[in-house]
């Protein structure tokens, strides 16, 4: 690298007659059209498909261990630890490669929130990758470029492998943060949604280690308003209705992915969605259908060979299809993504095992244990190597993998806005009910509407609620628009015994994980009751 060091060759990187700095939407989907790098579908978007890598790769991840991290990081199979030496070397065989070949530059923001935007710089070898982040991140106007000065730079670098033996990583494909130098090196995977989460990842190191008074908690969740202006949340992993139910029509939408609750209120990390799009529909997801359009991003969706149609029902390729769009390409949504502190936040689970209740009200000991869990289940077929029988999932603060941090961090900062903001905290399962899965019926999505809008709409503060015997949770006697007997899970199922049974072992399954954890003693009392 010479005399240069290596922030200043990475800045050099973004400068030069093969750099393509701030390119425009029209003008990134051309170029990535004359580079072979896609093909438009029938509705306008812009479609690529990632190779065999179509998701996140995990433990592929390496954050450098130096003095910035050593002492803070929550270092384990989530957050490994790789020497900063090897992060220079393997740096400086990506910029040798990227020198030999034409760069793609953006220049945006992450936070919609002035007072905590991050600068970021994408310098991307894929020219549909440029575009993947400018349809995704916040971007500056066109008069603030000038003196837009990025705090972090993401360089990805598909086309270049690691070796193992060589750079110090488990495979060819490597994502590596230097939280010192402020740069994440990404190589050896296509899949973009590891340039969105490497972003979420800074800001959830970043901003729960402002100064007290100023922290701000980063959440992996859904936001929406109500005409009112009041903004709810909705915490949930893959699968558990979070797109869905944020998605009201009665309600605006502020971010389908990423927040912070500041001690201002509530802010999007992004200026895009990133939006599963399996099995999608007009008629299910009309909002969502109708935003994949000109300037959209589709990730290993399959095209109609005749008519170029987007088929979503196809997963040849992977169940993992995605779509990219900015927000204000739905429908009604709030730009700029800020929202006043929520009165409600909602936890989504999809529990296949039929036990927990259709919606339950949290104390706030119980909110954080439940954050903690950040509770699911996986169903066969979903993943490779998955029995018939469905499979709990926990990850800590409904978002374990792009933590740095310890998770009782961000528990502590939810119970304390909790508690500031006199919140309520609602579990709301959209799973199973009257059996486990194969045995019981799907919750109706019309009856979780209806419960979430009960609850935001202060018609379940006038009812009787009583306590469950399985896992402590208070739950509604009635609710507007829901049979009674689907309230009480245990009064769904027909064999009372065997539902007995079954909430014992989610129970013990709930305090196993639950071991990991350096909780209060106040929120370890919480847990589950077994028998």
């Amino acid at each position: 690298m010479g005399n240069l060091s290596i922030v200043e060759a990475v800045r050099a990187l973004a400068v030069g007659p093969q750099v393509h700095a701030n390119m425009q939407v029209a003008q990134l989907v051309e170029t990535a059209l004359l580079r072979g790098e896609g093909r438009i579908a029938a509705n306008g978007a812009f479609v690529a498909t990632t190779g065999p890598r179509t998701g996140r790769s995990p433990r592929d991840k390496f954050i450098v261990d130096d003095e910035v991290t050593h002492a803070t990081v929550n270092w384990g199979r989530v957050n490994q630890p790789i020497e900063p030496k090897r992060f220079d070397a393997l740096l400086e065989r990506v910029l040798v490669h990227m020198a030999e070949r034409d760069v793609f530059v953006q220049d945006l923001d992450s936070g919609a929130d002035p007072a905590y935007r991050l600068p970021i710089r994408i310098i991307a070898e894929y020219a549909w990758h440029a575009l993947f982040v400018r349809q995704l991140f916040i971007r500056p106007e066109l008069a603030d470029l000038a003196a837009h000065t990025p705090e972090f730079t993401v360089i990805a670098a598909p086309e270049f492998e690691a070796v193992p033996e060589r750079d110090g990583t488990r495979t060819g494909a490597f994502i590596l943060t230097d939280f010192t130098r402020r740069i994440v090196l990404i190589g050896g995977t296509k899949y973009a949604g590891e340039i969105k989460k490497s972003i979420f990842g800074i800001m959830n190191f970043l901003l729960p280690q402002r100064r007290l008074d100023d922290a701000v908690l980063p959440m992996h969740c859904s936001a929406n308003v109500g005409a009112d202006g009041v903004t709810a949340l909705f915490f949930g992993l893959s699968g558990t209705g979070k797109t869905t139910l944020s998605a009201d029509p009665e309600r605006r939408l502020i971010g389908d992915d990423e927040h912070g609750w500041s001690h201002f209120g509530i802010f999007n990390f992004e200026g895009g969605c990133y939006a599963k799009c399996v099995d999608l529909s007009e008629e299910k997801e009309p909002q969502i259908f109708h935003a994949i359009r000109f300037g959209s991003v589709l990730e290993n969706v399959v095209l109609d060979l005749a008519s170029g149609q987007p088929d979503y029902a196809d997963v040849s390729l992977t169940e993992n299809t995605r779509a990219a769009y900015p927000v204000d390409f739905i429908e009604n949504a709030v730009v700029p993504g800020v929202g006043g502190h929520p009165p409600n936040v909602f936890f989504l689970a999809a529990d296949a095992f039929g036990v927990l209740p259709p919606i339950a009200r949290l104390t706030p000991e119980q909110a954080m244990y439940h954050f903690l869990s950040g509770y699911t289940a996986k169903l066969a077929g979903t993943e490779a190597g998955l029995g018939r029988e469905p499979v709990p999932e926990f990850s800590a603060c409904f978002g374990a993998p792009f933590l740095p941090l310890a998770p009782r961090a961000y528990a502590e900062m939810l119970g304390n806005r909790l508690k500031q903001h006199k919140s309520t905290c609602w579990l709301v399962n959209t799973g199973w009910s009257g059996g486990k899965y194969g045995v019981g019926k799907r919750m109706s999505i019309q009856h979780s509407r209806a419960m979430v809008s009960a609850a935001l709409n202060g018609q379940l503060n006038d009812v009787e609620f009583v306590t469950e015997a399985a896992f402590g949770l208070h739950i509604p006697v009635s609710c507007q628009s829901v049979p009674p007997e689907v309230l009480n899970p245990r009064n769904a199922w027909a064999d009372k015994a065997a539902y007995d049974s079954q909430a014992a072992d989610l129970a013990s399954r709930f305090e196993a994980n639950f071991r990991q954890f350096d909780a209060p003693e106040a929120v370890k009392a919480v847990g589950p009751r077994q028998k």
